[in-house]
């Protein structure tokens, strides 16, 4: 078991650590070769961050643990929104104020019923699968089509900044492009080899794993990078990460691991994660829009989100030691 314990831990260890600088790499590469800074805040900085989630679930869904590809997705978007918008938007109020967000937050709100109508027999077919990733290419289609009419929205703005930051050379780039996916697929077979073990040792599903281990673990490089940008002003960025990531984990992430290997949908996860997600979705779209002002999530509803991703983990504790 100790092994196993290792294996979690210096594989969400290198994870988090690849991933950031795979990201880091492929934006500067990306700006170097000229590729719009929309594009790459949309794509590579708002989508990069659920590099870890993909691996992980592809890898899973390569060795026969679809169900724990779809438990990463799901408790992945609710630590994005319950985890890291709550401590966020503790350390400083965060308002959503760049337009190119306010048009995301329904279209993720969309995706997400969409999801439970891929999964409500039971079973994420290839066909659904396939669907969801043909809905994906929409979506990024139609948002980076949309946003090249904004000019001077905020969020292009911020990725400005953050690009003028990166003084990495190509050579640079192109090596740790490389270097971080193959790491990012090292350490999430370690993972997954670890977090499988420990399931079977005490008798918990591959589910509830995905759902809290290994998503809590994935979730890290959004967490460090909302942190990173809002204490740096950079507001848009803080939320477009969580955003950008939720989307991802739904539409490709999923839709991905069910082109692999076909689903099967435990019960609990229509009848508890599912619900969960969707509340706090909704949550983020009523904090995101206000009333009357512009959309701010503050401390006390920062606190809330906090406080519900800590209900939500310690329910799941008490339900599995009750199994």
């Amino acid at each position: 078991m100790l092994l196993a314990i290792a294996a979690i831990v210096i594989g969400l260890l290198v994870l988090v650590l690849s991933a950031d600088r795979f990201v880091e790499a492929a934006a500067a590469l990306a700006h170097h070769f000229g590729v719009s800074t929309l594009l790459i805040g949309m794509v590579i900085l708002g989508f990069g961050t659920s590099a870890p989630e993909l691996t992980v679930s592809v890898i899973s869904a390569v060795e026969g643990r679809p169900a724990l590809a779809l438990g990463n997705a799901f408790g992945s978007n609710i630590a994005n929104i319950a985890l890291i918008l709550g401590v966020v938007a503790l350390l400083k109020p965060v308002p959503v104020h760049s337009q190119v967000i306010r048009r995301e937050l329904p279209i993720l709100a969309v995706v997400t019923v969409l999801v439970l109508w891929q999964i409500y027999d039971g079973i994420l077919s290839q066909w659904d699968a396939a669907g969801l990733l043909i809905v994906f290419a929409g979506v990024m289609l139609w948002s980076v089509v949309r946003g090249r009419g904004n000019h001077a929205d905020t969020l292009t703005e911020e990725v400005n900044q953050q690009l003028a930051r990166l003084d990495r050379s190509p050579k640079w780039a192109a090596a740790w492009l490389v270097l971080g996916l193959l790491l990012l697929i090292g350490s999430s077979r370690l993972l997954v080899w670890g977090a499988v073990t420990i399931a079977q040792l005490f008798g918990v599903s591959d589910l509830i794993i995905g759902l809290t281990v290994v998503a809590i673990g994935t979730s890290l490089p959004e967490l460090a990078a909302s942190i990173a940008a809002t204490r740096k002003g950079e507001n848009d960025i803080a939320v477009g990460n969580v955003v950008g990531s939720n989307l991802f984990n739904t539409l490709a992430v999923i839709g991905l691991a069910g082109v692999i290997e076909p689903i099967e949908v435990p019960p609990e996860a229509l009848s508890r994660d599912w619900p969960f997600m969707v509340g706090l979705t909704l949550a983020v779209f009523v904090f995101g829009y206000g009333k009357g002002r512009e959309g701010v999530i503050n401390r006390w509803e920062g606190a809330l989100l906090l406080a519900s991703f800590v209900g939500y983990t310690g329910f799941l504790i008490i339900q599995q030691q009750g199994a």
